[in-house]
C-alpha cells in the first residue's frame, strides 16, 4: 500500500476546511496546523487531537513527516509562504487568489519549476458539476460561436466579516475587495468559459455600504480577442446574499447558472426532454456561498486533487500560471477604475 500524503494547513480561517478535508481523506494524515492565534489552534487540536500545532511556519517546515501544505495565509502574504514551503521541500496547494498582484504570484511559479515540488492552485467553483458541463458545450463547438458573457456575483458581507483579522478590504493585504477576494472564483470561471484571451477591460468601481480600504462593489465591461464580450459585476452588499450569475450565450444555443445550479439550457435542434433532463439533474447549492462565507462546498475536491498528485507524481489540476489569468484581470479592472482608462492586453 502507497504511504499516505504528510498534510499540513497554515492559516485557520477557511484552512479550517483544507484540514478538514486532509483529514477525511483515505490517502492522508493531518500531520500539523499553524497559526498565530492560540485560539484557533486550540479548537483545530480539539477537533484533530493527533495533530501538532505550530505557531511558527518555519519550525512546522522542518517537519520530515508533511509532504505538502495547504497555504491559507491573507491573500498578499501567499507567495512568500508558498515559496518557503517549496523551498523546504513540501509542495503546496495555495488558497484563491494565488496571490494579490502577477508579480507575487510568478514568484509562486519560478519556484515551482526551480524546486521540482508541486504548486496548485484553489478555484475549486470549476469542478462544480454544471461548470465541466458547460465548458464542454462550448469547446466542442455545440454552443456555436460565443457571442457574449453575462456574470454577476451578488453576495452579501457584513462589516464584521470585514473587521475580523483586520486583513480583508485591505490593499495590502487582499489586494481587493468584493472582486479580489469573494468574486475572483468567478473571474476564472469567466475567462475559462469564454474560452479566449482577454482583449481590455472598462471598469468602475465603489464603496457603497462598508468602511473598508477598497471596494464592494465593481461593473465592467470585458472584450475578448475571439471579439466576444461579456459583463461582469461584483459586490458583498446584495442583501442577505443573492446569487453568482454565470450565463454564456452564443450563436447555436444559450446556457445559465446560478453557481452549480443549472437555470437555463437552451440549443438549436436540440430535444426538449434534454433540457429538462439537464435543469432537472443540475440543482445544486448555489444560494449557499452567496449567504455564508464559511461553506466552501468545493475544497474536499481540490484537497483530495493535491493529495493524489503527490501521490501519482502529476501535476494538480491548477497551476499558478493559469490562477494568474484571474488575478491580472482583477488588478486590470482596478486600474481601469483608478485612471478612468480602458486597459488593453498584450
Amino acid at each position: 500500500m502507497a504511504k499516505k500524503v504528510g498534510y499540513a494547513v497554515v492559516g485557520l480561517g477557511v484552512g479550517m476546511n483544507h484540514a478538514e478535508a486532509a483529514h477525511n481523506s483515505k490517502n492522508a494524515d493531518l500531520i500539523a496546523v499553524c497559526d498565530l492565534k492560540q485560539e484557533k489552534l486550540d479548537k483545530a487540536k480539539e477537533k484533530f487531537p493527533e495533530i501538532i500545532t505550530y505557531t511558527d511556519f518555519d519550525e512546522m517546515l522542518k517537519n520530515p513527516d508533511i509532504d505538502a501544505v495547504s497555504i491559507a495565509v491573507p491573500s498578499g502574504m501567499h507567495a512568500e509562504f508558498a515559496v518557503k514551503a517549496m523551498k523546504a521541500g513540501k509542495n503546496v496547494l495555495v488558497e484563491k487568489p494565488v496571490d494579490i498582484t502577477v508579480e507575487a504570484a510568478m514568484k509562486i511559479e519560478k519556484a515551482r519549476l526551480e524546486t521540482g515540488m508541486k504548486a496548485g492552485v484553489v478555484h475549486q467553483n470549476r469542478y462544480n458539476p454544471d461548470m465541466p458541463l458547460m465548458h464542454d458545450a462550448i469547446t466542442s463547438g455545440k454552443i456555436g460561436k460565443v457571442l457574449f458573457g453575462d456574470f454577476a456575483v451578488k453576495w452579501y458581507r457584513t462589516q464584521e466579516y470585514y473587521d475580523n483579522g483586520g486583513w480583508r478590504g485591505t490593499w495590502e493585504m487582499d489586494g481587493g475587495g468584493s472582486l479580489m477576494n469573494q468574486a475572483v472564483h468567478t473571474v476564472d470561471i469567466m475567462q475559462w468559459l469564454m474560452n479566449s484571451d482577454v482583449e481590455s477591460v472598462t471598469s468602475q468601481t465603489a464603496i457603497y455600504n462598508h468602511k473598508i480600504d477598497t471596494e464592494d462593489f465593481t461593473a465592467s465591461l470585458i472584450k475578448f480577442k475571439s471579439g466576444a464580450v461579456a459583463t461582469f459585476i461584483s459586490t458583498t452588499c446584495a442583501y442577505p446574499g443573492i446569487c453568482t450569475d454565470i450565463c454564456v450565450y452564443g450563436t447555436n444555443g444559450s446556457m445559465e447558472a446560478d453557481q452549480d445550479h443549472l437555470k437555463t439550457w437552451k440549443f438549436k435542434d436540440a430535444p426538449e426532454e434534454e433540457e429538462k433532463e439537464m435543469l432537472e439533474k443540475y440543482q445544486g447549492n448555489a444560494a449557499l456561498a452567496a449567504l455564508d462565507p464559511t461553506l466552501c462546498l468545493g475544497h474536499n475536491y481540490v484537497v483530495e486533487d493535491m493529495i493524489n498528485a503527490v501521490m501519482e507524481d502529476r501535476d494538480p489540476g491548477i497551476l499558478p500560471m493559469e490562477a494568474i489569468k484571474s488575478v491580472r484581470i482583477v488588478n486590470a479592472v482596478y486600474e481601469s477604475a483608478k485612471t478612468g482608462k480602458t486597459i488593453y492586453f498584450d
